[in-house]
């Protein structure tokens, strides 16, 4: 979207404002509910989204009024940003707010980042669009992809495997702003871990299974998700997940493909529903027979949560799950090392790659 339209959708909050003063009306801010009893999980496009329930801050109510206040300082700090091309990050706007003086200045950070997806909600933008960027950085990538990014040094073509350290290619934020210009691979593979990420790339496993690497590092950030899903829509490429077996990964797998709540309004935007989970699987624990740990108390509550999570209605992960609770066993990606180095390569993953059709 280019700036002046995005200035102009900024301005679109408080001329609405502005307005209802005008009519005699106390001026509000209406949009969905964020709570957990109006975020649903849609069944046709399998990712979650708000319901229908909507709530209502009114400059009627003094702490209401406050965060309107708040909401208006931060659209016209956007405004100012987009206007002179900076950018800043969720933790420098937090500072900033200390020079707006005590009345709005935000205690804290997660009272800021909380009004940023407000915002996002009731402009039907992105943090991106306001040329926002998180403090974490995206994923790393290996593969042959070759792609176009604009820099402030002007535009670069980057091949992801050819033009890259042992690293990889670095995901920026605003992975909208990047072109596909080609590539030569037949699926993606999305590691948790980096250990597990550069063993891969060490057994050039890219190269022998013609794949696109993907290092998630561990929860993934809202730009990797976004990219997983562009390599899927736009390229058509299978998106496949390789986390560690315990609750706390599978719902990385989760978030990839179905999205999160704290995301659901860009859930359509930032989610891969067609993406598969590879493993490593609790059932992979007993025919692989792999070293494992015992089940903390807090890793069983998350499983028996995860039974009654809409994402993990099937028949496939209530099997795995309540297998996993009858070993009281978890396990880790690495532990496939018991048999080599090489045996993720060479046994593990051809075999479960097979076995979803993959290859």
């Amino acid at each position: 979207m280019k700036e002046d339209e995005i200035i102009n959708r900024l301005l679109t909050l408080p001329k609405k404002l502005i307005d209802q003063g005008k009519e005699v009306n106390i001026p509000h801010i209406r949009l969905p509910s964020r709570t957990r009893g109006n975020i649903i999980f849609d069944e046709n496009f399998r990712v979650w989204v708000y319901g229908n329930k909507l709530t209502t801050r009114s400059a009627k109510k003094k702490d209401e009024a406050l965060g309107i206040l708040k909401t208006l300082y931060v659209v016209d700090f956007f405004k100012n940003q987009v206007e002179i091309g900076k950018s800043s990050t969720l933790r420098e706007l937090y500072y900033i707010s200390e020079n707006w003086g005590k009345l709005v200045r935000f205690n804290e950070q997660q009272e800021s980042d909380k009004l940023i997806e407000d915002l996002e909600i009731i402009l039907h933008l992105q943090r991106e669009d306001f040329r926002m960027h998180p403090e974490e950085d995206g994923a790393s990538i290996l593969g042959n992809l070759r792609i176009r990014e604009p820099t402030n040094r002007g535009i670069r073509d980057i091949h992801c495997l050819d033009d890259v350290g042992e690293t990889g290619y670095s995901i920026p934020t605003n992975v909208d702003k990047l072109e596909f210009l080609d590539y030569d691979a037949d699926f993606v593979i999305a590691v948790e871990t980096g250990g597990m990420f550069m063993r891969l790339r060490e057994e050039k496993f890219d190269e022998k299974f013609r794949s696109i690497l993907v290092h998630l590092k561990g929860q993934p950030a809202r730009a990797t998700r976004r990219f997983l899903r562009r390599l899927n829509t736009e390229l058509g490429l299978p998106v496949v997940v390789f986390t560690d077996c315990d609750p706390w990964s599978f719902r990385i797998y989760a978030s990839v493909a179905y999205g999160a709540i704290k995301t659901a309004h860009l859930s359509e935007y930032i989610a891969t529903p067609n993406a598969m989970f590879l493993g490593v699987k609790p059932s992979d624990i007993v025919e692989y027979d792999l070293p494992t740990d015992r089940l903390k108390e807090q890793d069983i509550n998350a499983l028996e949560a995860e039974l009654e999570d809409p994402r993990f209605q099937s028949e496939f992960w209530e099997r795995e799950i309540k297998l996993q609770l009858e070993l009281g066993k978890k396990s880790e990606q690495q532990a496939l090392a018991k048999y080599g180095l090489a045996y993720v390569v060479e046994e593990y993953l051809p075999n479960e790659l097979a076995k979803i059709g993959i290859i």
